[in-house]
C-alpha cells in the first residue's frame, strides 16, 4: 500500500499523515489513520491461523454470528465474527461451552480501531473425524430404513413394567422415577446398570438391551442419560447398538442428551424424549389426568344421552299431535264408506251382466234347440240305422230283409225292409214292423 506523502518546505514541520508510527517524536507526531493503516498492514500478514479455545459468547443476528472465545487454559480472549456462508458449513450443534478449533484471520478496522477475527472454519475439538464418520454412519443407516418412521413400535398406554438402563446412582434414574411415580403410583421398574460413557458404555450397555428385552414382563425400555459434552455422547451412536435397539422387540425410549444432543440412537428408537423426565412422562399417563379424562367422556356421554332423549321425546310427541294418530278411527271410517260403495258397485254391475249372461244363454239355448237333431224328430221324423250303425240316406241301402233300427222323438223301435218303394206309392208305408 502506498502512502500519501505531502511536499514540505524546508525547515516546516512534516504533516501527521507523512510521518510513520516509527519515525514519530513529540514535535512531528504521526495521525491516527496513519498508525491505524500500518496496524492494519502488519495484521494483513498474519494469514489465517488455526486457535482451539472455548466458546464463551454466541450471538445470532442477521444470520451471521457474533462470539468470544476464551483460553481453554488461561485468561486470554478473542472476539470473532462468523459470515452465513461460514455457518451452514459449521455443525449445528455449536453453542456456548463447547471446545472447537476454529480457522480465524485478523481484521483491524482503520476507521474505529477495532480488532476482530473472521471465522472461516470452525469443529468441535477432536471431534471432527468422528463426527465425520457418524454422519457417513447416520446416512447409511437412513439409506437402510432404520430411521422410518413406519417401522417405529407404539408405546402402551399403560405400561405394567419399566424397563430402565441408566448410570447407578444417576440423576437420570432418580428423574425418571420420582416422575413417573408421580403420575402413576403403581408403576414397576425393572432397572439394569450400565456405564453411560467410556470404553464400557456400548457393551454394558447392550447387555442391558438383551436382559430387558428378552424379559415378557417388561413392556417398554428407557435408555436415559442426562446429556453430556459430543464426546461423552458417543457411546450411544455405536452402530452395534443402534442395530441392537432397531432389532429389539420391545419398544425402546431414547432419553439421552438434551434439546440439542442428537445420537444415533435418538434416531432409531421408537421415541425420543428430550431429557429423562420428559421420557417419564411421556411414557407413564398422568393418573389425576385419565380421571380428569374419563369424568369428562361421562359427562360428554350423559349430556349427549339426555340431548338423545329429549329430541326423541319432542319427535314423539310432534307425531302423536299429527291427525292421523290423534284419531285414527277417521282414516278407517273413510276408508269402510270407501268399501261399502265399491261393494255395492260390485253388486250391481255382477247383477247386470249375470242378467245378460242369463239372457244370452236363453237365446244359444233357444238356438241349439231350434237346430238340434231332437227337436227335428220331435216334429214326427224319424232317422233309420243299419245294424252297423250307418245312417240311412238312400233306400237302396235297406234292400228287402235288412234290419233297420228307426229312431224316433221318443225312442228307437226295429223294423224290417221290405225294399224300396216305388215313387207313386211315395206316400205309403215304407216298411213292415
Amino acid at each position: 500500500m502506498s502512502v500519501t506523502t505531502f511536499q514540505t518546505e524546508p525547515g516546516a514541520a512534516a504533516p501527521p499523515d507523512a510521518v510513520h508510527p516509527r519515525d514519530s517524536s513529540p514535535d512531528t507526531p504521526t495521525s491516527v489513520s496513519r498508525l491505524n493503516e500500518t496496524i492494519r498492514d502488519f495484521v494483513q500478514k498474519w494469514g489465517s491461523v488455526w486457535v482451539e479455545g472455548e466458546i464463551t459468547a454466541w450471538n445470532l443476528r442477521g444470520g451471521h454470528v457474533f462470539g468470544r472465545l476464551k483460553d481453554a487454559g488461561g485468561d486470554g480472549m478473542l472476539s470473532f465474527r462468523m459470515w452465513s456462508s461460514t455457518l451452514q458449513r459449521t455443525p449445528d450443534d455449536l453453542k456456548v461451552g463447547d471446545r472447537v478449533v476454529a480457522c480465524v484471520k485478523a481484521d483491524y478496522f482503520t476507521k474505529t480501531g477495532d480488532f476482530s477475527f473472521t471465522v472461516s472454519a470452525m469443529r468441535h475439538t477432536g471431534l471432527g473425524d468422528q463426527l465425520e464418520r457418524l454422519e457417513r454412519l447416520r446416512a447409511a443407516l437412513r439409506a437402510e430404513g432404520l430411521f422410518d418412521p413406519a417401522r417405529k413400535k407404539p408405546l402402551p398406554f399403560l405400561p405394567h413394567v419399566i424397563g430402565l438402563i441408566t448410570g447407578e446412582r444417576s440423576d437420570a434414574e432418580k428423574d425418571v422415577h420420582r416422575n413417573a411415580e408421580l403420575r402413576w403410583p403403581h408403576v414397576a421398574f425393572r432397572t439394569v446398570y450400565a456405564a453411560v460413557q467410556g470404553d464400557r458404555c456400548v457393551p454394558e450397555t447392550l447387555a442391558a438391551l438383551r436382559t430387558l428385552d428378552a424379559d415378557p414382563e417388561v413392556d417398554v425400555i428407557i435408555i436415559a442419560r442426562g446429556g453430556g459434552d459430543p464426546q461423552s455422547l458417543l457411546g450411544f451412536s455405536d452402530e452395534r447398538l443402534v442395530r441392537a435397539v432397531a432389532a429389539a422387540s420391545t419398544p425402546i425410549v431414547s432419553a439421552i442428551g438434551h434439546e440439542n444432543d442428537h445420537p444415533l440412537l435418538d434416531e432409531v428408537a421408537d421415541l425420543r424424549a428430550s431429557t429423562p423426565t420428559d421420557a417419564a412422562k411421556r411414557v407413564v399417563p398422568d393418573v389425576s389426568e385419565q380421571r380428569a379424562l374419563v369424568q369428562q367422556l361421562r359427562s360428554r356421554a350423559r349430556t349427549r344421552l339426555t340431548q338423545r332423549v329429549s329430541h326423541d321425546i319432542a319427535a314423539l310427541a310432534q307425531l302423536r299431535s299429527r291427525p292421523v294418530l290423534r284419531d285414527p278411527e277417521s282414516m278407517l271410517t273413510g276408508r269402510a264408506q270407501e268399501v261399502v260403495a265399491l261393494s255395492s258397485r260390485g253388486r250391481d254391475v255382477m247383477r247386470r251382466r249375470w242378467d245378460a249372461a242369463a239372457r244370452t244363454t236363453a237365446e244359444l239355448r233357444a238356438s241349439l234347440r231350434a237346430l238340434s237333431p231332437g227337436a227335428t224328430l220331435d216334429r214326427g221324423y224319424a232317422i233309420a240305422h243299419l245294424s252297423g250303425g250307418a245312417i240311412v240316406r238312400d233306400a237302396g241301402q235297406a234292400p228287402r230283409g235288412t234290419e233297420v233300427v228307426v229312431t224316433v222323438g221318443r225312442g228307437s223301435f226295429a223294423a224290417h225292409s221290405t225294399g224300396e218303394v216305388a215313387e207313386s206309392s211315395a206316400d205309403a208305408p215304407s216298411a213292415a214292423i
